[in-house]
């Protein structure tokens, strides 16, 4: 099935990363989507809650069922797969910040968030869940993520309709998942580079689960890892995230 030909749409849920789980659990196919108008409950990475405000947003999760072993190409596929379609159909080149990060100069306009249920090394499923800003004002946000978010609402200044961006985000999303299954990772890295907010050479500051480190962004490695220099030296981090760009 491809993506996006069933979608189960409910007013309000917790998450909908949740609800999918469930439904892969009792054997929902590959490609089916979950969307709702609100989360009460939504993720974020790293534990963090995802602001979902009423009818303001996209909401949506995934099932997936990949035959790839190699999961680390999910994330970016889907951030490439939405900032793409976003390009095609309002027009507006968003950028991407590794490694789910859907950026506007220098604010977040969506994230995604990649689960996995595994039987040894395998994936049994995959859930992909993507939120997006779409039609939140300022005053939508939480005062302490007011400074750093966005919608397009806010950068196209007028009203987006949900509708407008369905049909041509699974049709991206199917096609960057296609590629991954029958190419591998190399056209992912490409497409993920090619809309990367971040330029090779900048200097960056990353948080990993021990520490903080400050090195140059060095692009990314053939498994989809953020490579750094640091003191002369190239090193691949995985479980990392991007905190901030050093001043020069």
């Amino acid at each position: 099935m491809e993506i996006g030909t069933l979608i189960h749409r409910f007013s309000s849920c917790s998450s909908t990363n949740d609800l999918a789980r469930e439904m892969a659990e009792r054997g929902e196919p590959e490609g089916a989507v979950v969307l709702c108008e609100e989360q009460t409950a939504g993720r974020g990475t790293k534990g963090r809650t995802w602001f979902s405000a009423p009818n303001r947003g996209f909401y949506a999760s995934v099932i997936l069922r990949p035959r790839s072993p190699d999961l680390s190409f999910i994330p970016l596929l889907a951030g490439v797969a939405v900032v793409e379609a976003v390009e095609r159909i309002f027009g507006l080149r968003a950028g991407l910040k590794w490694p789910n990060d859907v950026v506007w100069q220098g604010k977040k306009l969506g994230g995604i968030l990649v689960e996995s249920v595994l039987t040894g090394a395998e994936a049994d499923f995959v859930i992909l869940g993507i939120g997006l800003n779409l039609n939140h004002e300022a005053p939508d946000f939480p005062l302490d993520i007011r400074a750093i978010a966005t919608s397009l609402r806010i950068i196209l200044k007028k009203p987006v309709p949900l509708e407008s961006l369905l049909s041509g985000l699974w049709k991206s999303l199917e096609n960057w998942y296609r590629l991954l299954e029958e190419q591998g990772g190399p056209r992912i890295l490409r497409g993920f580079e090619l809309y990367s907010s971040i330029p090779i050479g900048t200097i960056v500051i990353i948080h990993t689960p021990a520490s903080e480190i400050r090195g140059v962004y060095s692009g990314l490695d053939a498994r989809g890892g953020l490579v750094l220099e640091v003191g002369g030296r190239k090193t691949s981090f995985y479980s990392a995230e991007i905190a901030a760009v050093a001043p020069e």
